[in-house]
């Protein structure tokens, strides 16, 4: 059970001091948690208290099935923005069934997780490239930063991509509420000072490290708390500042999602870009926590747990969710030892949830947008594409190509071009892998490139290594690569393909192979082989080629060369 359920592993050893650890995190977890919920709901375009809905049995679910001791999951800027693209292809914003749609998405992001764990898909994860992440995430933080600009400056403007967020702001910022924009530039530099100022001021006044971080981190909630003042005392809903309005208090009522095929059609698409994101982005980040304490995370068990937190958020009244980077980092550096500090956090969201709802009446949009803005800051990440021009080329036109995709034509266009870039990326890198061809260093028996390197070669023998295993996709450019080397070379009598690094021949390649020894058998030259590795080997002798081979199959290449070349 402890295999299918990795709350076994931890839960049977539990300790005291890991119980300080995970309470420690969880109170301030919560803290963070409870605006970055409701701000996430309006970023979705979904009532707030759906926010805090997502962040409950959700966080329980991945407690049971995680394997990541320190990931916390919840909603995230992104997948939120994803939500709102998608549902509003099906329902009207503030509507019933824009709600019902976005619980469906999330019961269809679960259910898809699910399966591929069970069908033990975690590779899926290495589709999409780190760069190509990267370049998405970016892309999709200036989106997210730029529609909460609405919020701040209290001006109704709708858009999904960059061109038409900007033309709708350009249009409506003649109708800017001063009252609304006074909250939301406040809001923005009182967060923006407290994450950049706070814990060191703090520190110089003599308060502990510790106790500087967990203030700074408290900064939203301060931010909620004074601008629900300043509406109270200014009375700034008379003077046009939106407000998050009534919150209902309580749980939510559990029931199944709706069920309608045509929504489940229409959403089964998103659903699973929206999964493939989410999964991406957790394992990234179970990976880099993971790795700090030694800890391993499965990628097939991940997905087993998203999948259920996403099931959970579904059948809670909330909406898809992931394991978050800057929620998890906190929790981490708070010192959580086990996922019961995300129990824990999810029993704060529920007091919040029972006896703190009447408070965020007065709670202004527009502080909730900066909270948003703030966060989405820190996904923003341009030294990803100097770096990608820097180190490849090829990398720089996959991340430069999904960025302006999905500036230009949304999300679900900048997933999807993603996911083909990465593809794209790796199908043209191996269909055009490197040879060498190679001689010996003087006095050693290493064989190096020729182009690099002061080494010895002989007329009649032709050594070619090849650095990539052979498919499909390359197999015709090996078969250029051999007859561009013997090409007004008449005195080659043997060709030697030296293959260290081959690790599978498939039958494209093997077709091309024997072509190639069909070919250089008509102009008299023989085909060898070296260094063959031994699952390779064993392909190759269940087929006829090595029987009508005409060449040899060294066990390393100096046998090869000892046996065919002519040295003077």
């Amino acid at each position: 059970m402890s295999h299918f359920i990795p709350m076994f592993n931890w839960g049977r050893r539990y300790t005291s001091r890991q119980f300080t650890g995970d309470i420690t995190a969880a109170i301030i977890v919560t803290v963070m948690l409870i605006p970055q919920s409701l701000a996430y709901a309006l970023l979705a375009g979904l009532p707030a208290e759906m926010g805090l809905y997502a962040s409950i049995l959700p966080l329980i679910a991945y407690a049971i099935f995680g394997t990541s001791r320190t990931l916390s999951v919840g909603p995230v800027a992104v997948v939120s923005l994803m939500t709102a693209a998608s549902v509003g292809t099906v329902a009207q914003q503030g509507t019933a069934d824009y709600a019902s749609a976005a619980i469906t998405l999330a019961g269809i992001s679960g259910v898809l997780l699910m399966a591929l764990g069970l069908l033990r898909f975690g590779f899926v994860s290495n589709f999409l490239s780190h760069p190509v992440v990267s370049g998405f995430i970016t892309a999709s933080g200036i989106i997210i930063a730029l529609s909460q600009m609405r919020h701040i400056l209290g001006i109704s403007a709708h858009g999904e991509t960059l061109p038409t967020l900007l033309m709708s702001l350009g249009d409506s910022i003649t109708d800017l509420n001063w009252a609304t924009t006074a909250v939301g530039i406040f809001a923005l530099l009182f967060l923006l000072g407290c994450r950049n100022y706070l814990s060191p001021a703090l520190v110089l006044m003599g308060i502990s490290k510790t106790s500087a971080d967990v203030a700074a981190r408290a900064a939203p909630v301060m931010a909620i708390v004074l601008t629900i003042l300043a509406v109270l005392q200014f009375d700034l809903e008379a003077r046009g500042v939106a407000l998050v309005g009534h919150v209902p208090s309580g749980l939510p009522a559990f029931s199944t999602p709706p069920f309608d095929l045509d929504l489940i059609k229409a959403l089964l698409v998103p659903g699973f870009l929206i999964a493939l994101i989410g999964f991406v982005e957790s394992v990234s980040v179970g990976r880099t926590l993971g790795a700090k304490r030694r800890e391993r995370i499965d990628p097939n068990q991940e997905l087993i747990a998203l999948g259920g937190a996403n099931i959970a958020a579904a059948v809670s009244g909330g909406f898809p969710v992931t394991g978050g980077f800057s929620r998890s980092v906190v929790n981490f550096d708070a010192g959580a030892q086990t996922q019961a500090a995300s129990v824990m956090t999810a029993g704060g969201i529920t007091l919040a949830a029972l006896f703190l709802t009447p408070a965020l009446y007065y709670l202004p949009k527009a502080t909730l947008a900066a909270t948003i803005i703030i966060a989405v800051t820190s996904l923003i990440d341009w030294k990803i594409i100097r770096h990608a021009w820097q180190f490849s080329r090829n990398d720089f036109i996959a991340v430069m190509a999904t960025v302006l995709l999905t500036l230009g034509f949304g999300v679900e266009i900048g997933v999807l071009s993603g996911v083909l870039a990465s593809i794209g990326m790796h199908l043209y890198k191996t269909s055009k892998p490197h040879f060498a061809v190679v001689g010996t260093i003087p006095g050693t028996q290493h064989y190096r490139n020729i182009d690099r390197h002061d080494v010895v070669t002989y007329p009649n023998v032709v050594s070619i290594r090849i650095d990539e295993s052979l498919y499909f996709a390359n197999a015709h450019y090996l078969h250029d690569v051999i007859m561009g080397q013997l090409a007004n070379n008449t005195q080659v009598r043997h060709v030697v393909l030296m293959c260290p690094a081959v690790n599978e021949i498939d039958l494209s390649a093997l077709e091309a192979l024997t072509e190639i020894h069909e070919q250089l058998h008509e102009r008299g030259i023989q085909l060898h082989f070296s260094e063959i590795k031994g699952p390779v080997m064993d392909a190759l002798k269940n087929t006829d080629f090595l029987k009508n081979l005409d060449g040899n199959v060294y066990l390393c290449h100096q046998d090869a060369i000892d046996d065919l070349a002519i040295k003077s």
